[in-house]
């Protein structure tokens, strides 16, 4: 199948597929925790972006790569969707991805390196809300990712967006 067949079908399931170089890839359904940290940065994101041309996306919008289409858990965009499919957009700013236990591995390894394919991109945000792990990676200057453990801070610095959120928000509703 090749991707305007997958979008053509996928219009039709049930469920969510990712698809990449002629794969399917059935999406898993998220935990409580997963779902809260998602609305948590979708919420306070959106707060932050009102009045700038970008917006945010969580779960339902697709991005479309090179090969394929995936679905991030929260996407920052400041471009414009395809014409006549509202549902994929390819130039995100910021993508952050909020880590399951049943698909952490293929979100950190293959996903990432999907992700880094897209000129747009910027910042790319791993967070593990049961470990309360946050990882971001900026786009430096040269082509370099750099890796900054937030884990630890008070905030949660999301230069591509120029927005800083207190963690006790990105985890409000979680307990320890």
């Amino acid at each position: 199948m090749d991707l305007n067949e997958f979008l053509v079908w996928e219009e039709h399931q049930p469920e969510r597929h990712e698809f990449f170089r002629g794969e399917t890839f059935a999406m898993v359904g998220g935990t409580a925790r997963h779902n809260r940290v998602i609305l948590n940065l979708a919420s306070h994101i959106g707060d932050h972006l009102d009045g700038t041309p970008c917006q945010v996306f969580a779960w339902n919008m697709k991005v479309q790569i090179a090969d394929g289409v995936l679905y991030p858990d929260v996407m920052v965009t400041c471009g414009k969707a395809e014409a006549g499919d509202e549902q994929t957009m390819t130039e995100p700013k910021l993508i952050i991805e909020v880590l399951c236990p049943s698909t952490s591995g293929y979100d950190k390894r293959d996903k990432f390196i999907l992700y880094r394919t897209l000129a747009s991109l910027r910042e790319c945000v791993l967070i593990d809300p049961t470990k309360r792990h946050v990882e971001v990676f900026t786009l430096a200057d040269g082509g370099a990712w750099l890796l900054t453990d937030q884990t630890t801070a008070d905030v949660l610095s999301l230069a591509s967006i120029d927005c800083k959120l207190p963690m006790e928000l990105v985890f409000k509703g979680l307990q320890h």
